[in-house]
């Protein structure tokens, strides 16, 4: 890989803006290995917490993959590129010390390949939230990912996880982390809420070194053949659809914030190409996880050999493109009139 995909993230450096984001294909050393190998800037493991519940929540998990008319489609490589990945999800099955001992090790290897391995926990209680986070600090890891922002809280056991929506309850609970411990510390928020860029600007202000916008919606499914829920219930829904409100939000976040706003995007990109429309969007990075966890690691080479060859062809860089369509983007009211155009757009015999 070429240094034109180098980015920053606040403080830290990273030798390209591909994240591999946290989830079950990042519970084992071998997802995390292999995400390592393939070459991503940055890996994340596979959240924790003191939680039992949310520890059991994963043993009651469910997956599916749906195509655009909402038909179940094979899990694996070969599912078609419009999928809708609908989820009940858990944190990792492992207790903290084994957790922390294998993100440990696995640290290490992410050193030798240039790549930074971020730890990451889910709010349930802050006290012990604060607990955890010393001791990943104490161990050595270099950067933490503080989850306040699961589309499961309403629906899981209370207190297994978290959906912060309120501005204040951000900025507070990140000033009580960002007190405990002084290493990099990525906020992840919530996609269900108007109110992203102020809990972006919330958790910024502090002390956050990054925010990750926006985690996946809640959602349902009803099945035409069962009549009752696909899955059983409500559930963590995203897929490639997602890009469009990752992008929105990552804009206003970038015009409320500044241009040096440390933001990464997660939840809507498949490729390099998406990479690039988070980027052009105000991203200095750019999460992909259940892509991943649906077709392998391989998702994550495939996408920096596919934006390394977009930004080489109009001879760019990662740096340069940040935040450009972000920058360029109008108002309603600020658009040219068109008048009657909309009539191009209304097929003959559905009215008019």
């Amino acid at each position: 890989m070429t240094g034109r995909l180098e980015t920053r993230i606040g403080g830290l450096g990273l030798k390209n803006p591909v994240i591999a984001a946290a989830a079950e294909h990042m519970i084992e050393a071998e997802g995390v290995r292999a995400a390592i190998a393939a070459g991503a800037g940055a890996v994340v493991v596979k959240s924790a917490n003191e939680s039992a519940a949310a520890r059991d929540q994963l043993q009651r998990a469910e997956y599916i993959a749906l195509d655009a008319a909402w038909n179940p489609v094979p899990w694996g490589p070969d599912a078609p590129p419009e999928v809708t990945l609908a989820t009940r999800s858990g944190l990792t099955p492992q207790d903290f010390d084994h957790w922390l001992e294998q993100n440990v090790a696995l640290d290490r290897l992410a050193r030798q390949q240039d790549c930074l391995l971020v730890a990451s926990l889910v709010l349930a209680d802050i006290d012990a939230a604060l607990g955890l986070a010393r001791r990943i600090e104490q161990a050595g890891l270099r950067a933490l990912e503080f989850n306040i922002g699961t589309p499961y809280a309403s629906q899981a056991v209370k207190g297994a996880v978290s959906t912060e929506l309120s501005p204040e309850r951000v900025g507070t609970l990140v000033a009580a982390m960002r007190g405990a411990v002084s290493l990099p510390l990525w906020v992840k928020l919530t996609g269900q809420s108007e109110r992203v860029p102020e809990l972006a600007e919330a958790a910024l202000g502090a002390g956050a070194d990054a925010v990750v916008m926006a985690g996946r919606l809640l959602g349902m499914v009803p099945d035409l053949d069962s009549m009752a829920p696909v899955l059983g219930t409500s559930l963590g829904i995203g897929g490639y659809w997602n890009l469009p409100l990752t992008c929105h939000w990552l804009a206003l976040s970038r015009a409320r914030l500044g241009a040096e706003a440390p933001l990464i995007g997660i939840n809507g990109a498949r490729d390099g190409h998406d990479v690039a429309r988070m980027l052009l969007a105000g991203a200095h990075a750019v999460g992909i996880a259940s892509p991943v966890m649906l077709r392998g690691p391989q998702v994550l080479s495939e996408a920096l050999h596919q934006l390394d060859d977009y930004l080489g062809s109009r001879g760019l860089t990662v740096a340069g493109i940040i935040g450009r369509a972000a920058d360029s983007r109008r108002s309603f009211a600020e658009m040219p009139l068109r008048p009657d155009n909309w009539r191009n757009y209304v097929t003959p015999g559905s009215g008019s």
